[in-house]
């Protein structure tokens, strides 16, 4: 049985037809790390502002690897059972926006995230009848937030935090996601918990994907 509260907190708050929805992906095994409380901000800040949030923790996420089988580009559709990787895409292709949060793991994001894109390759681009990708995800808004311990400016020389935002960019704007907004704190073995600065720059990229 699919228990949606095991990986996600929904809130609603019903607004006519002016409802948006926006999902967060949180890549990070840590409860109270910088990416859950950055993600919690921009969030929180949504749903005042009368968005829906769906808020899901990747690591807690039931699905296997893609098995490289090649399927899924003339069925567009994955032939592995029902599991998370297949319910999770559907809100991805309904929502607004998407916000992906990730800490950096070796210039790059976490393996859970990067299993969980490779599933949704079908559902994100198509290129079945032509020699280059098709997005599919157009006119959605999406937002980069990631962490490293390598200090700022060293975290953007030497490709950490800046690896990670490359290598999701690569997915999401290849997919058709305008990026609305990228957050990078560099340093966070020194430096654990949010600013002033950086908080009111989660909510500052909040209000932009929940207005029209």
């Amino acid at each position: 049985v699919f228990n949606r509260r095991k990986f996600y907190r929904r809130t609603f708050l019903l607004d006519g037809d002016t409802m948006r929805k926006v999902v967060i992906l949180n890549a990070s095994p840590r409860k109270d790390g910088n990416i859950s409380l950055m993600l919690n901000v921009i969030g929180d800040t949504l749903f005042e502002k009368g968005t829906e949030v769906t808020i899901i923790d990747v690591c807690k996420l039931e699905f296997r690897p893609c098995i490289g089988c090649m399927k899924c580009r003339s069925a567009h559709d994955c032939v592995m059972p029902e599991d998370d990787a297949k319910r999770i895409l559907r809100m991805v292709q309904e929502c607004d926006a998407l916000v992906v949060g990730s800490p950096c793991y070796w210039g790059n994001m976490t393996g859970q995230l990067k299993m969980l894109f490779d599933r949704w390759v079908y559902g994100m681009m198509d290129h079945s009848e032509r020699d280059y990708p098709i997005p599919l995800l157009k006119g959605k808004k999406a937002v980069i937030v990631t962490t490293c311990t390598t200090q700022w400016p060293f975290n953007l020389i030497f490709k950490q935090s800046a690896g990670t935002v490359r290598a999701l960019k690569e997915i999401l704007c290849w997919s058709g996601f305008k990026i609305a907004g990228v957050i990078q704190k560099g340093g966070t073995h020194k430096r654990n918990g949010l600013t002033p600065k950086e908080i009111a720059k989660c909510k500052k990229i909040a209000l932009s994907l929940g207005s029209h």
